[in-house]
């Protein structure tokens, strides 16, 4: 249904973006296909009223004109509509362009080019390339999560979610009946933040992590949706990357890269072993059983006693 109302809305406002002159109820009626199929006058005079406030609710600038035989007809000029001209720096644009290379393997590929395009008719100077890298380095955004998609059109209409998530300490993944607020990435993965309905706490998702279909559900959210929503940060802080303490770890001799490259200290210990010191912050635990058994926790104790509850969590399945 709100497919079909919103190409409703868009075939009127063609209609009256197009004309020269105000048109009547009557020519809008017949020029629609929605509206010839609507029944009574009643109830296409309720549906075309609904509609034409709706446009002008978005923005369109809808004018009533009457003729000298008192009928009433619509139009919507052009220069009433137009977006006024539109300066982008290099930064600008630049940042444009990269927002439009995350949907390059989506559906809405074309519509970002697209919108691209209406940018430059509106005034983006011809010099400047949203495409263009500006600087040594090209950013890129990867998208290859087949979740990322339906997420993201829950995250823009307010709608909840259900999907199996595997946590890192976990051998099955688990349903989650999420109300989503917001996607981002973050050191080249895409995140999930929202509202846990079984949990009733805020959480964070990574995409790769999410398996099956994304289903959707009709129902409305339970929560309310914060002003500004901390991806970052969150994963950030559930990574460990917020740390005030420090971990001391064995860690197997040639592994453990990503380890390492944290490591505060490193020490030799001989027979295949390397003793490290590394910042230790809230969701090191979950990070540390990745590395099986190339990992022995030595202090703090806490530490240690998470990291072996979630172990032989993963052993009995």
């Amino acid at each position: 249904m709100a497919i079909a109302k919103a190409e409703r809305l868009m075939n009127l406002a063609l209609c009256l973006l197009g004309t020269r002159r105000p048109l009547s109820k009557r020519e809008l009626r017949g020029s629609i296909e929605a509206y010839l199929e609507a029944g009574g006058d009643d109830s296409f005079n309720r549906m075309f009223e609904r509609d034409k406030d709706d446009l002008r609710e978005l923005g369109l600038v809808i004018e009533t004109v009457e003729n000298l035989d008192g009928d009433v007809g619509y139009l919507a000029r052009r220069d009433s509509n137009r977006l006024p001209p539109i300066t982008l720096d290099a930064e600008e644009a630049a940042a444009l362009g990269l927002a439009a290379k995350v949907w390059q393997q989506a559906r809405l590929a074309g519509a970002a080019s697209g919108a691209l395009q209406k940018l430059r008719a509106a005034g983006l100077p011809e010099d400047v390339d949203p495409y263009e890298a500006h600087g040594a380095l090209e950013p890129r955004i990867p998208v290859h999560e087949a979740a990322f998609e339906p997420l993201m059109l829950a995250c823009r209409d307010r709608r909840p979610v259900v999907f199996d998530y595997r946590k890192a300490s976990a051998a099955r993944p688990e349903p989650r009946n999420v109300e989503p607020w917001a996607l981002e990435c973050w050191r080249g993965h895409w995140y999930l933040a929202g509202f846990d309905r079984d949990r009733g706490a805020e959480r964070v998702f990574r995409l790769s992590r999410i398996t099956g279909r994304v289903r959707s559900r009709g129902t409305g959210f339970t929560a309310p949706v914060p002003d500004v929503v901390t991806v970052r940060e969150t994963v950030a802080s559930w990574a460990g990357e917020i740390a005030d303490r420090s971990a001391l770890i064995r860690l197997r001799s040639g592994s453990g890269y990503p380890l390492r490259a944290k490591a505060t200290k490193v020490r030799e210990l001989g027979d295949g072993w390397d003793e490290l010191e590394i910042p230790y912050g809230h969701g090191l635990d979950a990070w540390l059983v990745e590395f099986g058994p190339d990992v022995v926790v030595l202090e703090p104790a806490e530490l240690r006693a998470d990291v072996v509850d979630r172990l032989r969590a993963v052993a009995k399945g």
